[in-house]
């Protein structure tokens, strides 16, 4: 029998379009970029979704064509030449002949310089080459903006459903399972996505408790009292891309059932719009933050402080420096920050060298007025990374390398404060343990991190708290200025129902 040929592709990118950064190609090679063969020999037994697809094929006797594996930290949009690179490489993969089926891991959140929906532009170019016959299965990130366009191109669309996102390898498997059932002619899939009036909503996503719970629990009921439901995909969107279509979403797939898949989706629109304003987890001031560590208890775990509003998670520049000049106030000097972003200052310990004294001016030089003022203080270099690099153990990423690029370990003022020279959410505790730290032995720990954090720092901590720093992730979306967006819209505008 002759072995169906599966192309496979990654290219995922949450775009915060308020960001005065542009993500060019190094940006997605500083993060993970490998081509063709070289895909397998890096991520192959690793927790992700392009593993899934690697052995996916193995198991339904594929011939997986890999093309690229791309998937860069969240900041500004994607250049218009880096996106006609990736996406050309994508299409390249169809060169060598017909295709039977499409493998795709994308974010659902991407923006590019000639795209508002660069998720859509990719299946639109795509099904230019393949037809309409050809299924494409498609897994998103929880944090998606699903637009209609890809609805519509994509036959199934599967987000993950944890978060912190530790399910990216289950979510491929199971697109990939879906995909085999359509190529045999199985299922006939078609979709409905629905949206609401709001732009936040789902409990930011947070799988612990809240709305998304409820919602995902009403999808699993409804998905095994009745198989032909395929998939139903809840999306709690990224609120920083400026385009029509973002926020939450449900995006419903039955097996040749137009009405039903309408139907459901309306459900759990209603539901969404219902839940908007419940939130589990506030955000606390940095003056509040400073209280609770000046009153907390010590050597009982650490505090773990998620700084939120500066997350390179969510477009954030990650080098905003209030939190740490908070910790510093507090007086506590048994407390690490990881990581601040900021190349010079990595640049200025390594050539002074371990042990030596150094006067920094760190922090706040991609948007000083947003962020600013950085802080000036002297410092002491602890320890040295050229690369930075690490292989994640926790949950999240496990078996992945991760690089902060040359990177160092510095005091001030007796709080640690790990300093990358690439952008990067800390969500692993390797990113301490590179430097020879212990992640339980602290009273407190800063991360730069909304939410991903938790899954391998939870553990060890006696309490995890969110701040909001002032960074460019603030959920005053009011504070804002969107131009794409549908209005009115909730928070921003008054809607009386």
């Amino acid at each position: 029998m002759t072995k169906r040929r599966v192309l496979s592709a990654e290219i995922s990118h949450e775009t915060n379009t308020f960001s005065v950064l542009r993500t060019d190609l190094d940006a997605y090679l500083r993060r993970q970029c490998y081509f063709g063969d070289d895909i397998a020999k890096h991520m192959s037994g690793t927790a992700t979704e392009i593993a899934a697809h690697i052995d996916a094929a193995k198991k339904y006797n594929w011939d997986l064509i890999p093309t690229v594996a791309a998937h860069a930290t969240p900041s500004g949009m994607t250049t218009a030449e880096t996106w006609e690179k990736l996406c050309d490489t994508v299409l390249a993969g169809l060169d060598g002949g017909p295709v039977d089926g499409v493998m795709l891991a994308l974010h659902g959140a991407m923006v590019t310089e000639s795209s508002l929906d660069g998720e859509g532009d990719l299946l639109a170019r795509l099904r230019k080459r393949l037809g309409p016959d050809v299924p494409i299965a498609v897994t998103l990130d929880l944090h998606a903006n699903v637009t209609d366009e890809m609805g519509e191109l994509a036959d199934f669309t599967v987000p993950y459903r944890t978060y912190p996102h530790i399910d990216q390898y289950e979510a491929a498997t199971e697109a990939a399972g879906l995909l085999q059932r359509a190529m045999d002619g199985e299922v006939r899939p078609v979709t409905a996505v629905a949206r609401c009036a709001t732009l936040d909503g789902l409990n930011h996503g947070r799988t612990q408790e809240g709305p998304m719970v409820e919602a995902l629990a009403r999808a699993a009921e409804i998905k095994a009292g009745d198989p032909s439901v395929l998939e139903i995909g809840l999306c709690a969107g990224f609120a920083w891309s400026d385009l029509a279509e973002a926020g939450p979403s449900v995006t419903v797939t039955t097996d040749g059932d137009e009405a039903k898949a309408k139907a459901i989706a309306a459900e759990f629109a209603a539901f969404i719009w219902e839940t908007r304003d419940q939130n589990t987890v506030p955000l606390l001031s940095l003056a509040e933050i400073e209280t609770k560590i000046r009153s907390g208890p010590t050597g009982k775990g650490p505090l773990v402080i998620g700084d939120t509003t500066d997350n390179p998670g969510g477009g954030g520049y990650g080098d905003g420096v209030r939190l740490l000049e908070t910790i510093i106030a507090s007086g506590n000097d048994n407390a690490v920050l990881a990581a601040i972003c900021d190349p010079a200052v990595a640049d200025q310990a390594h050539a002074a060298g371990t042990g030596a004294t150094i006067n920094v001016n760190l922090g706040a030089k991609v948007d000083p007025g947003h962020y600013g003022p950085p802080i000036k203080a002297e410092a002491r270099v602890l320890a040295l990374s050229e690369t930075g690099a690490f292989v994640c153990d926790g949950p999240m990423w496990a078996n992945m390398e991760v690089r902060l690029g040359k990177s160092a370990l510095i005091e001030i003022s007796g709080v640690k404060v790990v300093i990358a020279s690439s952008n990067l959410q800390v969500t692993d505790q390797q990113a301490l343990k590179l430097f020879g730290l212990d992640p339980a032995a602290f009273d407190v720990i800063g991360v730069k991190s909304s939410h991903h954090f938790r899954a391998a720092y939870q553990p060890v901590a006696r309490e995890v708290v969110l701040v909001d720093s002032g960074g460019l992730v603030s959920q005053d979306y009011k504070s804002f200025t969107y131009r794409h967006l549908r209005r009115p819209i909730w928070p921003i505008d008054e809607i009386t129902v």
